[in-house]
């Protein structure tokens, strides 16, 4: 089943894939995953490499970029939760890239439902940096993950033991929000302020802010 399910996704175009137990998925501020779906048993988590339209200095370029990526990851996760509904009569939901995020005091917008840095993580897709995004063993830290989670039993991957990261601070160094200034914490206010100067965050001068989005 489970060398099944990894060819499925890979025949889709997914650039890896990995299956985390929920018992070895620890995330410290989404809620239980339990709660979101009682008898839930496996997390597979869906990698997918960053084009290179991300590395474009121009917005508009890098974002239409990202918002391909993420079309084509929500397209993989239906088909992917599809295909274990119908072959396996399995109970199987999608976990798309960060949105929608739940907007309150306690979250900010900032905490998701499951997080799929953690998921990948304990699916053996990577290890953390210094600035607290996963680092994949071939694409490093230009991935983005989806998930679908199920309710059936499948033998997760061993998580990565040795750290991926080689603690060079040049992520410290190069933030423009100087958001990672703090070991192990990333200061998500600063964070959505610098990358949404008109919107999330109400910029405080439009001029300063104008100056940074240019």
């Amino acid at each position: 089943m489970k060398d099944t399910i990894r060819k499925f996704a890979l025949d889709m175009g997914v650039d890896d894939i990995g299956f985390a137990a929920v018992a070895n998925y620890c995330s410290p501020k989404s809620p239980k995953i339990e709660d979101i779906f009682p008898g839930v048993k496996t997390i597979i988590v869906l990698a997918y490499k960053e084009l290179s339209s991300c590395e474009s200095p121009s917005m508009q370029i890098a974002m239409n970029g990202r918002l391909d990526v993420m079309e084509f990851s929500r397209s993989c996760n239906y088909k992917l939760a599809k295909f274990l509904e119908r072959k396996y009569k399995a109970k199987a939901m999608t976990v798309g890239v960060s949105y929608p995020l739940e907007m309150n005091m306690r979250t900010k917008g900032c905490i998701g439902e499951v997080s799929l840095r953690h998921a990948a993580v304990a699916a053996g897709l990577g290890t953390f940096g210094r600035h607290n995004l996963v680092i994949h063993p071939e694409f490093g830290s230009r991935v983005i993950f989806t998930a679908v989670i199920c309710n059936l039993d499948i033998d997760p991957d061993s998580q990565l033991e040795q750290s991926l990261c080689i603690n060079c601070h040049k992520c410290v160094q190069n933030c423009p929000a100087g958001a990672l200034n703090k070991e192990g914490k990333t200061a998500i206010i600063r964070c959505i302020s610098n990358l949404q100067p008109y919107g999330m965050v109400r910029p405080v001068n439009f001029g300063v802010n104008l100056q940074r989005a240019l």
